[in-house]
């Protein structure tokens, strides 16, 4: 019997295939990005083929590693999905789910009482709301909600909505026939609210993108403007905002109960575009049932 390639040479080319980078393949196994180079180098020896265009990002792959992701990648999704079906886990065990912080509080948390009216016999839910990506292969959890603009590589996906984000505020800050907002510009005289986009998208809908795209329709909104409060958390700055403290550009679904009750206002009507609100799970999970059912819940709240 012959050996096969080693098992940690296909696993790093898996990772760096997937995330399009070697150094977040090499963040994800534990690794520095020179062991992903040379595991990926060792496999490309094997192969006899190169597997990736070695040129600046992104990471692109040939049309030999192309080929090959695909079938690795299911085979590990299955071989997962197998282990798990071997540990035999308590159907009654919470279906846990991790949700970015700002949408688990403000969109997830207070609908789960419709879960429960709902699916009166169904599992209990376990929210896990961080904004770290966690591996729903590595059994971190059972399915995922991803904010992004498309869905990620090698799980099962299904967009459930799209947000946009506006200029938003408490109707007390702009009380008074003085303060009312006309205008781009008039945005100005309040204090801005800004918070940090992990992710670093140079596209991501943040103030700067919004004056930026608000001096094409005023003219008068020539000056830049130093934020006046800057979060890194989300959520702290939706805390600010709801307060009275300014004016922020949030998502349009994640505040969407406070624009409905009247506690936040939109202060100007030019949006900028957001990305996907997306359930993820792995295909092969034992826990599909339950899944699907929450799925089906989400798909009718929102």
């Amino acid at each position: 019997m012959t050996n096969g390639p080693p098992l940690r040479a296909l696993h790093a080319f898996e990772a760096a295939a997937r995330h399009g980078s070697f150094k977040a393949a090499a963040v994800e196994l534990g690794v520095v990005p020179t062991a992903i180079s040379h595991q990926v180098r060792l496999l490309e020896e094997i192969c006899g083929r190169k597997l990736f265009q070695r040129r600046p990002r992104p990471l692109v792959l040939t049309s030999a590693g192309a080929r090959l992701f695909p079938i690795l990648r299911n085979g590990f999704d299955l071989l997962a999905g197998s282990l798990t079906a071997v540990a035999e886990p308590d159907p009654q065990a919470p279906l846990r789910v991790t949700s970015p912080n700002a949408f688990a509080s403000r969109w997830l948390v207070p609908r789960l009482e419709k879960w429960r009216e709902a699916n009166p016999a169904a599992v209990p839910l376990e929210i896990i709301g961080t904004d770290t990506v966690l591996d729903l292969r590595a059994g971190a959890a059972d399915v995922a909600i991803r904010y992004t603009r498309s869905p990620p590589l090698g799980l099962a996906a299904q967009e459930i909505c799209r947000d946009s984000f506006f200029p938003v505020c408490s109707p007390r800050l702009l009380a008074g026939d003085k303060r009312e907002i006309k205008r781009a510009a008039d945005l100005l005289r309040y204090p801005l609210i800004h918070f940090d986009w992990m992710n670093r998208d140079p596209e991501a809908p943040t103030w700067r993108r919004w004056l930026a795209t608000a001096r094409s329709i005023d003219p008068e909104l020539t000056a830049d403007k130093a934020w006046d409060l800057s979060f890194r958390e989300e959520l702290h700055a939706i805390d600010a905002v709801v307060a009275g403290q300014g004016i922020a550009i949030c998502s349009d679904v994640v505040v969407g109960r406070e624009l409905d009750n009247g506690m936040l206002v939109k202060a100007h009507p030019l949006s900028l575009p957001g990305y996907s609100f997306y359930v993820v799970w792995m295909q092969h999970s034992p826990r599909s049932a339950v899944i699907e059912s929450f799925l089906a819940w989400m798909r009718t709240v929102a």
